[in-house]
């Protein structure tokens, strides 16, 4: 990979908010504090904030949709970024100093087309417990979640894409465009797996590195309706129907729906399996998205004569796997 020419600002932090103003004010302090030259901050709104600090000057603010949630808040806030690296750390998300330094110099350099930031322990910062995603052959979204106690970044299954979470990660803007443009509202509470699929479907490389590290929210997430969940995992799976591994993807597939049944048993089993259904009945609906897959693996496959970097591990080294097949 070549390095990038930095045609606009070196890094945009876009920071959406869907409703906490004190978790926005969290994270603006920490990422003010910490800001590296040639930057900018966009704030993306999807609720009233009247700016008691006054610092419209040193950021952006974008108003988005009231009910486009966390991907309609990136999405609006991305429309403003000019940085040749999109990094997002969500509203209640705390930076710490030179946490964009390293992951920013592997995008411009041309080493990584994303990065993960890791999440560390706000007691003790040398402890990671956590470091972005991965997607399984069935389609379900897994956070990469190191052994207890442990200190360093975990490796990643080779075959399986990988990527940073949504409240936290750092993209090229080139990629991203690419791949997306932007996450898919589709299958919102999964947009940031969706995403994914089509950077591994497309041949990038995702690195995860244990220099760039953040602080999650100590409260925990909200949680999502089962019905909701079927809807968005099975847009998911079919949605990455294209270089995905054929029938041993569908056995898969019907696994991680036993797991899911199983996992909301008794009250949300039926409500997830309605959400599926919906989503499995409308075949129709991903001819779009599967047209989007074969450009990128036809891309890929022209450009990657031996094999395509799909992934990255703890150390930074890129790994590879075969050419990608498109399913049968």
């Amino acid at each position: 990979m070549m390095p990038r020419a930095c045609t606009g600002r070196r890094l945009s932090i876009v920071i959406p908010v869907t409703g906490d103003t004190a978790a926005l004010e969290e994270t603006l302090v920490s990422v003010l504090e910490n800001r590296p030259a040639d930057t900018e901050v966009i704030v993306g709104l999807g609720c009233d904030y009247a700016d008691p600090w006054q610092i419209a000057e040193e950021v952006t603010f974008v108003a988005t949709p009231r009910r486009g949630g966390l991907v309609g808040c990136v999405n609006g806030a991305l429309g403003a970024a000019t940085g040749t690296v999109i990094h997002v750390l969500a509203a209640g998300w705390r930076a710490t100093p030179g946490w964009t330094d390293a992951a920013v110099e592997r995008i411009v350099a041309g080493e990584a087309d994303a990065v993960i930031p890791v999440t560390v322990a706000e007691q003790d910062r040398t402890r990671i417990v956590g470091a972005g995603l991965r997607v399984t052959a069935g389609g379900r979204r897994v956070a990469i979640v190191p052994r207890r106690g442990a200190v360093e970044a975990p490796a990643v299954p080779v075959r399986s894409p990988v990527g940073p979470v949504l409240e936290a990660g750092f993209w090229s803007r080139d990629v991203l465009s690419r791949g997306g443009p932007g996450f898919a509202a589709a299958c919102a509470t999964v947009a940031d797996a969706d995403l994914a699929v089509a950077l591994s479907r497309a041949g990038a490389t995702t690195a995860i590195e244990p220099a760039s590290q953040v602080l999650a929210p100590v409260l925990p997430a909200a949680r999502v309706p089962a019905f909701v969940q079927g809807l968005h995992a099975e847009r998911l799976f079919w949605r990455s129907r294209v270089g995905g591994g054929g029938i041993t993807a569908h056995a898969a597939h019907a696994w991680e729906v036993l797991r899911h049944t199983v996992a909301t048993a008794p009250l949300g089993t039926v409500p997830m399996l309605l959400g599926r259904l919906v989503a499995a009945g409308t075949p129709w609906g991903y001819r779009a998205r599967h047209r989007h897959l074969e450009s990128l693996v036809a891309e890929a496959q022209a450009t990657a004569p031996a094999t395509i970097p799909i992934g990255g591990r703890a150390d930074g080294a890129p790994v590879t796997a075969q050419p990608l097949r498109r399913s049968a």
